[in-house]
């Protein structure tokens, strides 16, 4: 009897450990389900934890919850801040010169959404919800309901996959596009994937873009708040330079939409309906006191629909193993430096916005200052999910980051950044490139169009003047003395060595990125006759 009784027990026991391994086999293959939220313009200085002069304003409560209960990247950046190509790069783990995506007319095919590939690969389910905007259909994932172009922020229009080839399904619905996206994406979350399988949904808002068009419910919001205004809306001081502002200013009328009067060709008190005979100051206050408004209600509108997606994950018990990612296609010039728009190498422009809650990874409340750009976050979402990053991605990941806070050895310290779009839309951006590391900032602005005169159109948008050459030019700014860029220290003797190796740094980045400019001879020589 004892025998049998300590057999019994043995195979209890036995049977007992099995289940634990097996238990412990499965948790360990278990995948995070990936979220990445992405706004449109979304900027930095429009969010509470970033600790802008807005801040106080406290303009989104729900998503700050990411970086309290997750990490929040100080030094992320776009490497080309115009909305397709940072997509395109997103979506590549690719440089733009490498993924062909350079301006707003590119597009990105099938064959190269490297990233629901590699998701589909790993046993995702995926989804891509709300703003595309890369023309091509989104053939790659499973489930797609995308915004055609820009899309409509009332009554929006969505392509769909259907019986017609792409573009022609559509669906239509009535009401405001940040409300429609979420609610398409909450249905495909409950009625539409795979719940045998983790998910990856990348859910686009269109807002904030301009014009800022925000949902009546908002009307009232910020009414009779004073919006905090950027001094050097005001007064710019020493910041550019003759490839921005001419010779003895000559262009400033021209370069860089406004806030107030100073671009006679477009500024915001124009799109505010600001009566034109009101002069300066007063006029920029009234035009930027309404932008802001109209912005910030926008802003609103995604923070509550953000707040709708995290109630469902929390109801269906999902929040927590599940990676949430949040973030802006680029920065956005809130008038600092009297600008509007984004496409400068500008901090509020090229900075995006970056956090990331996972707990069952990443300490509550993190932040970390390494130099992470939108070329990395395809390989990023691809380790976290368990996967290994395909050598065809230019960019790295920064999963242990994510883990440790901690930089790894030789993680990048700089990071490039190229505008290809030379004054394009009517805000009249000259094209530039340059390095930015945690101290300094080093752009020079070539001034040129890169496709030749016959090959230039007007596809998207209005206003392109790509034949008016502008004259090249250097910047330079040290961001620990001067973190908002108002004096350009170029010409300054004591900054010599540092911008010599700042050079170096720059050429060195380009080479290792590919990007040569042989191919483009009247850029390559305007390089070359100004470098030193």
């Amino acid at each position: 009897m004892n025998s049998i009784m300590w057999n019994i027990g043995l195979s209890f026991t036995f049977l007992t450990g099995m289940v634990l391994l097996t238990s412990c086999s499965i948790e360990e293959k278990t995948q995070p389900n990936i979220i990445y939220i992405m706004s449109d313009d979304h900027t930095s200085q429009a969010f509470g934890v970033y600790g802008s002069r807005l801040a106080a304003l406290n303009p989104t409560p729900s998503i700050d919850r990411l970086a309290n209960e997750g990490m929040l990247f100080e030094n992320a950046f776009s490497t080309n801040s115009i909305c397709t190509p940072s997509r395109a790069t997103i979506l590549t783990g690719q440089y733009c010169h490498v993924n062909g995506v350079l301006d707003l007319d590119g597009n990105l095919p099938p064959q190269q959404q490297y990233l629901p590939i590699e998701m589909k690969k790993l046993g995702y389910e995926t989804a891509m919800v709300g703003k595309w905007h890369l023309k091509k259909e989104p053939a790659q994932f499973d489930y797609y309901c995308v915004l055609p172009g820009q899309g409509d922020y009332f009554d929006p229009a969505f392509r769909v996959r259907g019986d017609k080839e792409w573009p022609q399904n559509t669906v239509k619905f009535k009401g405001h596009s940040s409300d429609h996206i979420t609610d398409i994406s909450l249905d495909w979350l409950e009625n539409k994937r795979d719940k045998n399988k983790p998910f990856f949904l990348m859910h686009h808002y269109k807002a904030p873009h301009d014009m800022f068009e925000f949902a009546p419910r908002y009307a009232n919001y910020l009414e009779d708040v004073e919006i905090p205004e950027p001094a050097s809306m005001y007064y710019n001081a020493n910041n550019g330079s003759v490839a921005t502002r001419g010779e003895n200013d000559e262009l400033i009328r021209v370069i860089g939409s406004s806030v107030g009067h100073r671009n006679i060709i477009r500024n915001m008190g124009m799109h505010m309906d600001i009566d034109p005979d009101i002069p300066d100051p007063e006029y920029t206050h009234l035009a930027y006191q309404e932008y802001l408004k109209r912005y910030l209600r926008c802003v609103k509108g995604v923070d509550d629909n953000v707040k709708r997606l995290f109630d469902y994950l929390e109801e269906n018990d999902l929040m927590d193993n599940t990676i949430i990612i949040y973030t802006g296609d680029q920065g956005f010039m809130l008038g600092e430096h009297d600008y509007i728009d984004k496409r400068w190498m500008y901090e509020e422009s090229q900075r995006m916005p970056f956090l990331v809650r996972y707990p069952k990874m990443i300490e509550a409340g993190s932040r970390s200052d390494a130099m992470i750009n939108n070329a990395d976050y395809a390989p990023t979402i691809i380790e976290l999910a368990g996967g290994n990053v395909p050598e065809i991605m230019q960019g790295k990941s920064f999963k242990s980051i994510l883990e440790t806070g901690v930089e790894p050895e030789g993680w990048k310290q700089a990071t490039y950044y190229r505008y290809w779009m030379h004054m394009a839309h009517r805000h009249a951006n000259p094209a530039h490139f340059g390095i930015r590391t945690k101290a300094y900032k080093l752009i020079f602005f070539y001034g040129r169009y890169y496709k030749a005169s016959g090959e230039r159109n007007n596809k998207e948008g209005t206003g392109n003047r790509y034949d008016y050459e502008t004259p090249p030019g250097w910047e330079f700014y040290d961001l620990k003395k001067d973190p908002r860029e108002i004096d350009n220290r170029y010409d300054d003797p004591e900054y010599r060595e540092v911008i010599a190796d700042l050079k170096m740094q720059l050429k060195d980045l380009r080479e290792n990125l590919g990007e040569i400019d042989d191919q483009f001879p009247e850029i390559e020589k305007v390089i070359e006759e100004n470098w030193d």
